[in-house]
């Protein structure tokens, strides 16, 4: 087991409430191994993993001022809704995630929530979410890396994509809402993840 597992494991075990669940938030730079990450911790904990790119914006939903507002990509209120809301009381929570190749919703899926449930994405700690997470964490990554991984896992076509859109965007809404102070932990991945 990698260092950043252990110690995240040792700060959840610290965390859990002992009634109700502990919901975590793993927000962080694109590339910085946020979904591997929330794979490693929820084969250990057994735990459900909830996916913030599932909640991309729909077409209809992408207007110029919407995808102006730092985080605006991202459709908050329907993750806040469907998933944070219900989360809380239900023991499985059940969403249509967005299929980015159809740019439509996908059919429902369920997620199975236990003691523990991971939310993990950029965005997850957006004002209108943070406050519904008992434990908040920040990856990151140097440039450089982040755009070596990028590139290695999307190709040269998507990762010029990434470095002048979607890179850009998540910079805007890390600073705007200085979502690394929001966190209670920063860790950076730059040697693994």
């Amino acid at each position: 087991m990698d260092n950043i597992t252990y110690t995240l494991l040792k700060l959840i075990a610290e965390t859990t409430p002992r009634q109700g669940r502990l919901i975590v938030a793993i927000d962080g730079r694109c590339a910085a191994g946020k979904t591997t990450l929330a794979q490693r911790l929820s084969k250990v904990l057994g735990c459900g993993v909830i996916h913030m790119d599932h909640f991309f914006l729909r077409p209809e939903q992408r207007t110029q001022e919407r995808l102006a507002t730092p985080g605006g990509n991202v459709d908050h209120e329907r993750f806040l809704e469907e998933v944070l809301l219900p989360i809380k009381t239900a023991c499985d929570i059940s969403y249509c995630p967005f299929d980015c190749k159809k740019q439509a919703l996908a059919e429902p899926i369920s997620i199975k929530c236990g003691d523990i449930c991971i939310v993990e994405g950029s965005y997850s700690c957006h004002p209108v979410l943070a406050g519904h997470y008992q434990l908040r964490i920040f990856l990151d990554v140097s440039p450089e890396e982040q755009l070596r991984r990028i590139f290695q896992r999307e190709g040269a076509d998507k990762a010029e994509m990434f470095r002048s859109k979607w890179i850009p965007m998540e910079e805007r809404y890390f600073s705007a809402f200085n979502i690394e102070s929001v966190c209670d932990i920063r860790l950076s991945t730059d040697r693994s993840v």
